[in-house]
């Protein structure tokens, strides 16, 4: 086998998260000559490992999208989901996950309409909202049950909304 040590050592099974989109890797673009410069990789041995290569060049691109991502969803501590009549808010410790569930009871009025969501937030003890709270221990890795409510649609948050309904019904 005529493979650098580099790509046998790191050679995933399979990848943990998914690959960056093309548009993550171009806002990444200096991140990943830094990690492909650790690797002894410079840009004229990527261009021919691309040429050349290919399956080793996406190996590279999965090994690095899931270093961005453990990063990424190590660092997470608040995700959010908005749909039209539901809001999960998440806070994400390091053992468990504490969810905040609002239900909508309005038929005319939906979170994703930002004059609605707007007096929702001026409006939060309204009779029209259910709340709900929980927690759970994480069943699989912590990161990769955070990866999956990222796949299901939860977005990373700073926790400014769960911050003020956890308040609000502590």
């Amino acid at each position: 086998m005529n493979r650098p040590i580099r790509a046998v050592f790191f050679m995933p099974l399979f990848m943990k998260y998914q690959q960056l989109t093309k548009e993550q890797f171009l806002a990444l673009h200096k991140e990943f000559a830094e990690f492909l410069a650790t690797q002894q990789i410079d840009a004229i041995e990527w261009n021919k490992i691309k040429e050349e290569k290919p399956s080793m060049a996406e190996e590279e691109l999965n090994i690095f999208s899931d270093v961005v991502w453990e990063d990424v969803l190590t660092k997470t501590e608040y995700l959010e989901h908005i749909s039209e009549n539901h809001i999960n808010l998440f806070k994400c410790e390091s053992d468990l996950v504490i969810r905040i569930y609002i239900k909508l009871n309005k038929e005319n009025k939906s979170f994703l309409n930002e004059v609605d969501f707007q007096w929702f937030l001026k409006n939060p003890l309204d009779e029209d909202f259910e709340y709900f709270k929980a927690e759970k221990k994480y069943i699989k890795d912590r990161n990769q049950e955070l990866f999956e409510l990222i796949e299901m649609g939860s977005q990373v948050s700073k926790g400014t909304l769960f911050k003020a309904i956890n308040q609000l019904i502590a």
